[in-house]
């Protein structure tokens, strides 16, 4: 990698004995899960991209939508020359709208991506390098709570933890809660998280979003048995397995499946097991939980922060949330 970009990677040992560990005990539970940190290998991640190319995949289209038209004004909201860290940040496509525009009113713009593939890194920071040279660039493959630890600990300057896309909608509502409430410890009254939250809005519109017409979302779901199979010597055959994904309207939350099309058992030669599959059984992937104003409030009140900012695309189908840390609130 080039001499602006460093990179911090002790990722691999920790997520390998984790995915072990975590598709033993997803697959032995009654119901069965499976969680949806492990999409993200450098194929799932490939598949990712494509998704957010299609029609159905409003999410990217709306953010991008936001980020061209307010990327100014969200910088001009940071304190000068803030450090600004990225969770999940894969390709970093749409965040080059949010560097260009902190390049051109900072007098320094530093850019640390934290994503637990290491190639999708170091692929991207190249690319940012040679598009922006005057970029600051530190990667750290590792996970979110860990990466953060690294870049925070030591860092003098404002830093804004940014969060694009919806993945926050991948933890449950208490899962949110808890997740930003820790960033939070780690933030002083200088320091933001700029967060993109899904809005609530009907079934038609959010199910083709995680079931499109060219299956290139069950695609992605499927590819999580083809790692099994890969890392840990699984024997799932992919044919005998259906994605679904369907809308919770009470919880709020898209629901992501990989349904069992046949009573069958599956060895996993690293687990040294057959897991049993019965006709029409569901392995839970994937909750996408999408929310209402009074939701994005909720969670930045109970985590110790304040809504500074909103930004919306003009369908009001997605936001942008700039929170800042609530200086009254003392944290435990």
């Amino acid at each position: 990698m080039e001499a602006q970009a460093k990179t911090k990677s002790n990722a691999s040992i920790e997520l390998n004995g984790s995915f072990e560990n975590d598709i033993l005990s997803g697959l032995t539970a009654s119901p069965k899960r499976l969680s949806s940190v492990y999409f993200y290998d450098e194929k799932g991640s490939q598949i990712f991209e494509e998704i957010c190319d299609l029609d159905e995949y409003y999410l990217t289209r709306k953010e991008t939508e936001i980020l061209e038209r307010s990327s100014h004004e969200i910088i001009d909201a940071m304190s000068m020359n803030t450090h600004l860290v990225e969770l999940g940040s894969g390709s970093s496509r749409k965040t080059r709208i949010l560097l260009e525009a902190a390049l051109a009113q900072f007098t320094e713009t530093r850019y640390s991506p934290i994503d637990v593939s290491a190639e999708i890194l170091e692929e991207s920071a190249n690319k940012l390098l040679k598009l922006y040279p005057d970029l600051k660039i530190e990667t750290v493959a590792d996970l979110y709570e860990v990466g953060l630890e690294k870049l925070l600990q030591n860092d003098q300057s404002p830093d804004c933890i940014m969060w694009l896309g919806s993945s926050i909608g991948n933890l449950t509502r208490q899962e949110a809660t808890l997740f930003m409430y820790k960033v939070r410890q780690e933030l002083g009254h200088e320091d933001s998280f700029l967060l993109g939250v899904d809005l609530r809005k009907r079934a038609a519109i959010l199910e083709p979003a995680y079931d499109d017409a060219k299956g290139v979302t069950a695609a992605f779901n499927l590819n999580l048995l083809t790692r099994i199979n890969r890392e840990l010597g699984g024997e799932f055959k992919l044919d005998k397995f259906q994605h679904t994904a369907v809308y919770n309207d009470t919880e709020g939350r898209i629901e992501m499946y990989l349904i069992s099309l046949e009573d069958q058992e599956v060895w996993i030669e690293r687990l040294s097991q057959a897991i049993t599959f019965v006709k029409d059984e569901k392995v839970l992937t994937e909750y996408s939980y999408k929310y209402s104003q009074t939701e994005i409030e909720s969670l930045a009140e109970l985590s110790g922060f304040r809504l500074e900012n909103q930004w919306f695309d003009e369908n009001h189908w997605f936001s942008l949330n700039l929170f800042k840390p609530n200086m009254q609130v003392k944290l435990q």
